[in-house]
Order: C-alpha cells, then structure tokens, then sequence
C-alpha cells in the first residue's frame, strides 16, 4: 500500500481546519447521515481551540484516495505554537502551504515555510479563499514565491505546483477560475491528484528492522501511555517485542500490546503496522517525546527533534491571596509542581525550573499566548495559582547582553496609521516597510524587541477600535536595546476587605475604570481597577452611605455606577506590573499588589 505524509501549513486563520473540514466530509470518511458532516472544526476539539478559533495542538487523521492512504497532520498557525509545527513535521514527506488570496504570505507563513524546507519537504502552494472580495490571488502567488526566494536552499525547492481554491467550499482548482461563485463546479479531485504525484510514497524500507521516532504522546483510560509517530523502517506485529532507546542508550525493552492506526478521526487496533505510517502504539509505562522505539537487535537510536528555544518567563506558583484555597481543587506547590512537568512530557517548547528563593516555579515558552493557554488550562482542571509579570529571556552571546526580537506585522485601516505610530513609537519599534491593502488597508511592518512588545495587543484593539490585525515573527537576538518607559497607568486598590457596595463603587469610578460591580468580595491590596492618573490611588469600595435620623443634602439622588470593565486572562497579562500578581482561580481572576498592606509597600518601595 501508498502512504502519502502531508502537513497542512499556514499563518493563522488562513482556512487550515475547514479545508480538512472538506477532505474528510468529500473523502467519504463519515456516512451521509453522521454528525459529522454537519460540524465544522472538526480537528479542533480542544475546548479552548473551539473558543479562540484557533489550533494548538497538532493532530492526524487519514483518508483513502483509490488504493493510496493519505496521513494528514493539522498543525498549528500561531507562532507561539511553534514547537508543535517543528514536533509533527518530521513525520511528514510534504507540506501543503495555505495561504490567504487577501491577506498574502504574513509572518507565520515565513516561519512555517522556513521549517518546512529546513525538513527538506516537497512543498505544494494553495492559494486559499479566492472568493474573498478583495482577493488578489495572482499578486499573492508572486509575493509567494519572492519568499520562496528568500528561503531556499536548493533550487528544487523553487519548482512547486500551485492550486486555487475556497477550503470552506471544498473546491480546488489547477487553474485560478475567471469568475469564481458559489455556483462554480469544483471538487477536491484536483488536490487529491496533486497529492498523489508529488507527495513521495512513505512505505519503504518495509524489510528493515523496526524504527520509529515518538512524536507525540498521549493517555489512554484502558490501554496507559500511548507513543505516536511516522514509522522509519520496518513492521512491527502485536506481542512482538520493542526496545526504548535515547542519546543515552538503551532503557528498556517492553512488549507491544497494542498497535494503533488512524483512519478518519478515529484510532483503530490493528494487528500490524507498517513502515511510512503514522501509528499509535502501547505497552511502554514511561516514554518521552524524542525518544525512539527499535527492534531489540538493532536499538538504534533517531535524532532527536530540536525545537526553538523559549523567548518569555513567568513565575507561577500557589495562590497566597486572603482567598487561597476557596475556590481550587488543587492548591499546594506539590500539586503544582506535578502538573507542570507533566506538561514537560508533551509540549516541547516548555521548559519548568523550581525557583530557589519561593514555592513558585519559573515557566519559560514561546509567547505570551503559549504561556496563558497553559494557565488556563491549568485553571479548567482547578488549580489555583499566583502568577507575576512576564519577562523576556535575555542571552549573553559573545559577551554582550542580547534580548529576543521580533517582526510586528499591523494590518489596520490608514485611518489609524497615526495612533498606530505613535503607539509603537513610545515602544522604540523601528518601520521597516509599509505598503497599502486593498483600498483603505495599509500593513505595517516594524522591528522591534519582544520586551517592548509585551501588552502591546490590548492597546492597539483599544486604540483601533478593536479592527487593527497583529503578527509576529520572532528574528533573533539582537544587543539589548532601549526599555519603554511604562505606559499603563496606576492602580485603583482596596483599602478594606468586605463586599462592594454602590456607594463605594460610585467614590471610585470617577478615579479611573473599575473591574467590579456591587456585590463583589475584594481584599485590602486586591486591585479593583485602573486609574486615570500615573500614580496609584486607595479606595475604599465596600464603603456604604451613612444613615442618620436627619435628611441628607444627598438624599433622593442617584448615581449611575458604568458597567465593568471585564478583562481575559491574557488582558491581565498584559496590564500586570513588576509590584503586582494575578491570582487564578477556576472561578476568578484578581489582579492585586505583591505586598497587600500600604505599609508593606512603603517599606519595600523604602528598601526596593
């Protein structure tokens, strides 16, 4: 049998899943009449992938064409998920790169492109969405290829075939169509075929001894640890034994019990599997991502996948707050400790030190959204954590200070070119192109280091009214540069613990923009909001009217309390200072001071 590897490849948002979507339902991998067919997303099924509408995590599934297999791998688009990209394309033999018939190459596609390459993949280009308005297809396929250019190594890499289509319609063309609607006759046939003849066969090497490289790991309820990926070499029946090798060497030898391949969205046992597929195989108790699994006589071991290091810290540790423990199922540093090593055993762009002087654990990985997926799927399973303010890494290389930089790509209305340059001035980010979208679009493109950039998303949406569209592209360490000066305004903080009232709440909104409305628990040193000037201000939010036997100038008068402003997880990140922590819980977020009372805080500013 054929087996042909494929790793779909994109920039956010660029119609990665939906096109599976249409593989899988045109494919005839569901009945007409399962669920299925009438779902969308349906590699997505992390919750946290279906809210964000976004891919996380890499995941395969196969489909049959004639008498071929094709393995598909769905992988992530967003930088800060670079490391699942880098972990899964080593099983592939292709890459199909997506790219925007509107939006063109942006910085996730140069990353994605740059890696497939570097994996020496057969590369077919699609150029995804024509149907779009302001789709400029043939501009795009130029833009492409100057990027090709930039990139490649060897010039077989530059003969590539194109296809036109729209994922969401499961049609694809060999040629860009005249007038595309939604009437246009169009199937997959044409990826299907461009597949078959340009995507090398991956089942060789069938009478070699047994190799294959662990990829990815999961859990099963019934069966234990299960290792996935590509096999190198080789077959390999049930019941027959395995030997576990690293760098190190040998570390044990154990039986397969089970022996998995995946057809559509499902895992089916088999009884064998074969070289170039992509497999699942159980009756290893302890495997780690990176290790190899042979055929006892010959424990030879595979390279190693190599990944991007971390470029962003944040230090998480056990809730301290006067509400620790209300509201989490797992509470203490241990509990802690045990999950994020775990996390270690899958998520290659992760790395977890104990920090010597607290309980707390410093957490590095890839980008601000690596780092809050994580804590937010900590905070899903309860846990309650004490988090600080993210940091970038610094590298000392060649003896001098380097911080991590990055390529800010802005895509905005020109109606806010001068707010966005303002912006990103305060933030000493340099222009290095700009060019107009479309007719009242243009694209921003800036270098600038990725500790200015940090809360930079949350202020361009405000500013922009929610429109601007930002990517990132990290480029490398460069010399430190030039720290902004802190643009976030002070702190609303409670002054005494108790419950919000009216009243209270009233006295402090006109100091600045409040978190909490009436009936809310707060702590002396929790922050209730924003203030509207640069230092901090105390209020005292459970504070209620005084009642007297007289009548009051006041009485009879209202006061309309605005609604609050309710921020996400990422936003608190965004807005955290070096004073203060974010506690999470499975039930809240509380943004509060490091050191609670105003003494304390006099006394560290004092010694600090």
């Amino acid at each position: 049998m054929n087996i042909r590897n494929i790793a779909i490849i994109a920039h956010v948002d660029h119609g990665k899943t939906t096109l599976v979507d249409a593989i899988l339902k045109q494919s005839h991998v569901f009945r007409d009449n399962q669920k299925e067919m009438q779902q969308d997303l349906l590699m997505d099924s992390n919750d946290l992938e279906r809210e964000k509408g976004i891919t996380i995590l890499a995941k395969n599934t196969s489909v049959h064409y004639k008498d071929e297999k094709i393995n598909i791998i769905d992988t992530p688009g967003h930088a800060d998920f670079g490391s699942e990209v880098e972990r899964v394309l080593n099983m592939a033999s292709g890459a199909l790169l997506l790219v925007d018939a509107a939006e063109g190459p942006l910085p996730q596609t140069r990353f994605v492109l740059k890696k497939a390459l570097e994996a020496k993949l057969k590369i077919i280009l699609l150029i995804n969405k024509i149907d779009k308005k302001d789709a400029r297809p043939v501009e795009v396929r130029h833009e492409v290829e100057s990027l090709f250019l930039e990139l490649v190594e060897h010039e077989d890499a530059l003969n590539f075939i194109t296809l036109y289509g729209v994922g969401r319609d499961g049609k694809i063309f060999n040629k860009l169509p005249e007038h595309y609607t939604s009437e246009t006759v169009g199937d997959l046939e044409p990826l299907f075929k461009t597949i078959i003849s340009e995507i090398p066969n991956s089942n060789i090497g069938e009478n070699e001894a047994f190799q294959m490289l662990i990829s990815t790991v999961d859990n099963d309820p019934y069966v234990g640890r299960i290792c996935i990926g590509k096999v190198s070499k080789g077959t390999l029946a049930k019941g027959k034994r395995i030997t576990l090798v690293d760098k190190e060497g040998q570390i044990g030898t154990y039986t397969a019990t089970k022996l998995f391949t995946s057809e559509g969205l499902k895992r089916v046992e088999v009884e064998n599997i074969i070289a170039g597929d992509i497999v699942a195989l159980a009756g290893i108790p302890e495997l780690t991502i990176g290790q190899t699994v042979t055929d006892p006589a010959q424990p030879v071991f595979l390279p190693a996948i190599e990944v991007e290091e971390p470029t962003i810290k944040i230090k998480i540790g056990p809730n301290t707050s006067p509400f620790c423990g209300r509201e989490g199922t797992f509470v203490t540093s241990r509990q802690i400790h045990a999950r994020l090593y775990k996390e270690l055993e899958t998520d290659l762009g992760l790395r977890v030190q104990d920090d010597l002087e607290t309980t707390s654990f410093i957490v590095s990985g890839r980008g601000e959204l690596h780092l809050a997926i994580l804590i937010e799927t900590m905070r899903r399973e309860g846990y309650e954590l004490e988090v600080g303010k993210p940091q970038v890494i610094f590298k000392k290389i060649d003896g001098k200070t380097c911080e991590p930089y990055e390529e800010l790509t802005i895509d905005v209305h020109k109606d806010y070119m001068g707010v966005i340059s303002d912006e990103i001035g305060k933030r000493k980010g340099k222009l290095i192109n700009m060019h107009t979208v479309g007719d009242t679009g243009i694209r921003l493109v800036y270098n600038i280091s990725s500790r200015n950039l940090i809360g930079i998303r949350s202020k361009l949406l405000t500013n922009t009214r929610g429109t601007a569209i930002m990517n990132t592209y990290l480029l490398g360490y460069e010399p430190e540069g030039t720290k902004m000066d802190s643009i976030r305004n002070g702190a609303l903080i409670a002054t005494q613990s108790g419950t919000t009232l009216s009243y209270g709440l009233a006295n402090a909104q006109v100091r600045g923009t409040l978190f909490y409305g009436p009936g809310t628990n707060v702590y002396e040193g929790m922050i209730v909001g924003l203030s509207s000037q640069e230092k901090d201000i105390e209020v005292n939010v459970c504070k209620g009217k005084k009642l007297t036997n007289n009548r009051s100038s006041g009485e009879g008068t209202k006061v309309i309390l605005e609604p609050p402003t309710v921020l996400s997880l990422e936003q608190y990140l965004d807005i955290i200072a070096d004073d203060e922590l974010l506690e999470v819980t499975p039930k809240n977020l509380r943004l509060r001071k490091r050191y609670l009372t105003l003494t304390q805080r006099k006394i560290n500013t004092r010694n600090g």
